[in-house]
């Protein structure tokens, strides 16, 4: 379905930019650009990551900037990429997979949804939001196994940290097993845990992402007609093409309205899932992975329900930036691979 009518109810005044379907792309181009886009982004995202992640596993809040003078000053600027490298690899076939289901979801569904007789509007957010659902289950086959791996090397160390007085209890103190690289972690977690132990916490995964996923679409489609619809009623003049800055400028302030929603909505999924993927329990003097229900009630016990949003600056920070970047990079990424006319009209 092209989606260019449902974005031009205010054609006479503003004319938006159309949306590029999934038959309207060189595929070849569409991941190997995508691949090399997104690289850059996670690179420059990474840090903040690391950060969320070693103050969810944290037993104690640590505020964010006494967390990042800590990591600094202990292990230097590659502390804040401790598991870069895997989560890149990891990252390339993921985002191939969500954005061939996010486009395929999208047009398939948005097709399906106005022959049914929805209004664009409704077409346009209930397309969006499958897109966003399916697109999140099938990366999460990809980025569960990457994630947990990551994870371990992003805590790593941090059992060294807590031999200085004056940051005890800075951060947690984790299982004394030590991992040289993403494939060594890979092969020690396969060795202690079996496959399971690579998808742990894929259930609470699938849980967070997924609807997560589901609103932020859904909500950056309706924010983004609500936006451009406000600028042709407020003096856009008849025939006013926006520019690439104007586009740009409202894909981004859309993409950060829909990610405040949705990580406040999934903070407390998310802090269990990393807990679940990093931590170990302890039964009878042997290691346990811990339950949704064990590391709950740990939660609960640290810091009450406010221990759920322990990371929720940085994720709120990584989320908005994330997701501003993406879609712009995303959207860019859509007109540098379209096809001719020619091509996809014959």
């Amino acid at each position: 379905m092209s989606l260019s009518a449902a974005e031009n109810d205010s054609a006479s005044k503003i004319h938006i930019p159309a949306e590029i379907d999934w038959h309207m792309l060189d595929k070849s181009k569409f991941f190997f650009l995508g691949a090399a886009l997104f690289s850059g982004v996670s690179a420059a995202l990474y840090p903040v990551i690391v950060l969320k992640t070693r103050q969810q596993v944290s037993p104690t809040q640590i505020p964010s900037l006494q967390l990042s003078f800590s990591i600094m000053c202990r292990e230097g600027v590659r502390g804040f990429y401790r598991g870069f490298g895997t989560s890149l690899m990891g990252t390339i076939p993921a985002r191939a997979l969500y954005m061939a289901a996010l486009e395929v979801t999208k047009s398939s569904v948005g097709t399906a949804t106005v022959r049914l007789g929805f209004s664009d509007t409704q077409a346009t957010a209930i397309a969006n939001a499958a897109a966003g659902l399916s697109s999140a289950m099938a990366a999460q086959l990809v980025w569960t196994p990457i994630d947990v791996v990551s994870q371990r090397l992003m805590v790593q160390g941090c059992n060294s940290a807590n031999s200085n007085k004056s940051s005890k209890n800075l951060i947690p103190t984790l299982d004394s097993c030590r991992y040289r690289n993403g494939i060594d972690a890979f092969r020690k977690i396969l060795h202690a845990d079996g496959p399971r132990g690579l998808y742990r916490g894929f259930g609470i995964s699938i849980l967070t992402y997924a609807p997560s996923n589901a609103v932020w679409w859904a909500s950056y489609s309706v924010a983004h007609r609500l936006i451009w619809g406000g600028i042709a009623v407020n003096g856009g003049d008849c025939g006013y093409r926006p520019d690439s800055k104007a586009t740009v400028a409202v894909q981004g302030l859309c993409a950060a309205m829909a990610s405040g929603v949705s990580a406040m909505i999934t903070m407390p999924l998310d802090t269990i899932k990393t807990r679940m993927q990093v931590l170990d329990g302890e039964q009878n003097g042997t290691r346990q992975p811990l339950t949704v229900i064990q590391t709950v009630k740990n939660l609960v016990k640290e810091g009450g329900f406010a221990a759920c949003y322990r990371g929720l600056g940085p994720r709120w920070v990584s989320m908005s930036m994330s997701a501003t970047t993406m879609i712009t990079t995303y959207e860019f990424l859509k007109r540098l691979s379209t096809k001719s006319r020619q091509s996809f009209s014959s």
